[in-house]
């Protein structure tokens, strides 16, 4: 734990993202629990302010180093097996503009992952009868819209292939004019086109590929 007498904004902002880093990495956390639990390890009970806190970029570089220390012959695998999924749904939903965002585009994907799908659509209905149609029982819920304006449908089920572990498919549902950049000066999300070429050069950095 960090003494109180030696806080540095920049070695706790450290401190806390490689700690959220393992718990990602290793127990599937999302940022915002990994970060919680994170600081509360470091700090412990003490109050901090946000100059204390890493943004998301910073674990998820944090993500990286940690997989590429522990888990490098593992994660690939598990990366290469959810990008073929997440393709396998993007071109079964083609008629709907999906894309794919999170950690398995952005390839911090583990086994703990989930696959995350955003479509863009005239008709959001449309998707849950496609899922209806191919007796694929989902559950509803509500994702916060990416560009912070309230929150969107979101579908979610079970990707199940003989011999390997279910993933969990989310697939929020947004409106043709939504479709934007999300202003973070990153790739936010790709198409179908992208995910085949990561899978094809799997070294490649998504936002060399799409950006």
């Amino acid at each position: 734990m960090v003494r109180k007498s030696h806080f540095d904004p920049q070695r706790v902002r450290e401190e806390i993202a490689i700690a959220a880093a393992r718990m990602i990495a290793e127990d599937g956390l999302d940022y915002a629990t990994a970060k919680r639990k994170a600081a509360r390890q470091v700090v412990g009970e003490l109050k901090i302010g946000g100059e204390f806190l890493p943004d998301n970029d910073q674990i998820e570089e944090e993500i990286r180093e940690y997989q590429a220390i522990f888990q490098s012959e593992s994660q690939p695998a598990v990366l290469r097996r959810m990008r073929e999924a997440a393709l396998d749904w993007m071109d079964r939903l083609a008629p709907f503009d999906p894309y794919l965002t999170g950690a398995v585009l952005n390839g911090t994907a583990s086994e703990h992952s989930d696959i995350h799908l955003q479509c863009f659509c005239d008709n959001p209905k449309e998707v849950a009868i496609y899922l209806l149609n191919a007796n694929l029982q989902y559950d509803v819920s509500e994702t916060r819209h990416f560009a912070g304006r309230g929150y969107v449908e979101t579908l979610s089920f079970l990707h199940r292939v003989r011999g390997e572990e279910p993933v969990g498919v989310h697939i929020a549902l947004y409106g043709p004019n939504d479709l934007r950049a999300d202003g973070r000066g990153k790739l936010a999300r790709a198409n179908a086109a992208t995910v085949r070429t990561l899978l094809d050069h799997p070294d490649t950095p998504p936002l060399e590929i799409g950006g």
